[in-house]
């Protein structure tokens, strides 16, 4: 799979984290890079990929750029490991090179979350649903109107290592979902939350929006620049 073309937001000031930002389905970088260039966080560098286009099973095989393939949203539905672990990879590659001293993140809409949660479980279990080593150190990751793959087998899968309770139990999670979410319903965004606290992901901030559907709402995007600027240290914002 091709990924498409990849946008970068400079930092403003002094760079101090990058972030590496997903879009949902049928969309691309271009228009993440236009959302996060407004937000008032000059330290943080944003690198927004475009997804590769493929078949999608939930559009009746029509292709459109997506992460990975996905049918119709259930608990056990199964899961496009191979999409995912592409799409980890190909996005660890893109912060491997960034600077010792620059905090890295993930984050994301939709399908774009649903990718950045599951870099999450692969940072927590040190390594790939395909086995590869994950060797990068996220230090946050955000997922907005969105689910976590595999989420029924994770707390399974950690509870078995040391080392992977103790990398879950030190990294911050953000989820926002909106209560009215047609397309990724609430129930899915609560029940991923609920795995992975329960999995030993101790700094797991969920929130919930009344009336909102499946987009993001300017106070949403306070609310990830508040979290991002405490759990990241970052200066300079206001």
């Amino acid at each position: 799979m091709e990924f498409g073309k990849t946008y970068v937001v400079r930092p403003k000031g002094k760079h101090q984290a990058t972030i590496v930002w997903l879009h949902g389905l049928g969309d691309n970088g271009s228009s993440s890079s236009q959302l996060l260039e407004s937000l008032p966080l000059p330290n943080i560098k944003w690198i927004c990929p475009t997804a590769p286009t493929r078949p999608v099973a939930v559009l009746g095989g029509f292709p459109c750029t997506a992460w990975f393939d996905v049918g119709e949203l259930s608990e056990d539905g199964p899961e496009d490991w191979e999409g995912l672990d592409a799409s980890a990879s190909h996005i660890a590659n893109l912060l491997s090179t960034e600077p010792a001293d620059v905090k890295v993140g993930i984050g994301g809409f939709s399908m774009g979350g649903a990718t950045a949660l599951y870099s999450a479980s692969s940072f927590a279990m040190g390594r790939y649903g395909n086995g590869i080593p994950y060797s990068l150190n996220l230090r946050a990751v955000i997922g907005l109107s969105a689910w976590l793959p595999g989420s029924r087998s994770l707390r399974n899968k950690i509870e078995v290592s040391h080392e992977a309770r103790r990398r879950a139990a030190s990294l911050p999670i953000l989820m926002c979902h909106g209560i009215s979410d047609d397309v990724v319903p609430f129930k899915y965004g609560e029940k991923s939350a609920q795995s992975l606290s329960s999995a030993g992901f101790r700094y797991i901030t969920f929130k919930s929006y009344d009336g909102i559907g499946h987009y993001t709402v300017p106070r949403e995007m306070d609310e990830v620049c508040n979290w991002l600027s405490s759990r990241l240290g970052l200066e300079g914002y206001s």
